[in-house]
């Protein structure tokens, strides 16, 4: 099969990312693991509250996994797919705002996951057991800041992925010549 040009650089680009988000995957459950083994069951901190400050940083692994390797593959798998089927290739100017909107929202979102992980076992591990207050102190207090944030992370990953969705579908019920 002939691959066109812009279909490689997507492909390489985002295995490439797939590749380091699997490396960061691993490395956010050794540290979840790690982490969890620094503060004990105890009179202060129940099993429950246990389970409860870990659970943020549990989920960076799991979604690091889904949105950092998962969705770029099956971006490509989608490509390769469509072409295979016979659809109009995709647009370079498509390919490029998907890569250039969904990998830094992936990105954000990863890293605003582990910081919210953090937060809640360095507040713990340093006497801190109400979660609502942890939960409020989060980025320095400032609930606009953390919507801003997770707004755009999120925003960002729709809008690469939604640009993405819609270039398929429309070229999907056209045949290549």
């Amino acid at each position: 099969m002939n691959i066109p040009g812009h279909y490689q650089r997507f492909h390489r680009t985002h295995l490439r990312f797939a590749l380091v988000m699997l490396a960061v995957a691993l490395l956010a459950g050794i540290s979840f693991q790690e982490s969890g083994r620094k503060v004990l069951i105890s009179p202060e901190v129940p099993a429950g509250a246990h389970l409860e400050f870990l659970l943020t940083l549990a989920l960076v692994h799991g979604h690091a996994v889904l949105v950092g390797v998962l969705l770029p593959l099956a971006f490509s798998w989608m490509l390769h797919l469509s072409s295979a089927l016979g659809a109009r290739p995709v647009s370079q100017r498509v390919l490029g705002w998907t890569t250039g909107l969904y990998l830094p929202g992936a990105v954000l979102t990863v890293i605003l996951m582990l910081l919210k992980g953090y937060h809640l076992v360095l507040g713990v591990r340093h006497g801190t057991h109400d979660f609502a207050l942890l939960n409020e102190r989060f980025m320095f207090g400032n609930h606009f800041l953390r919507a801003g944030a997770y707004g755009l992370a999120h925003g960002l990953m729709g809008l690469g992925l939604g640009v993405l969705g819609v270039a398929l579908w429309r070229n999907l019920g056209e045949r290549q010549a």
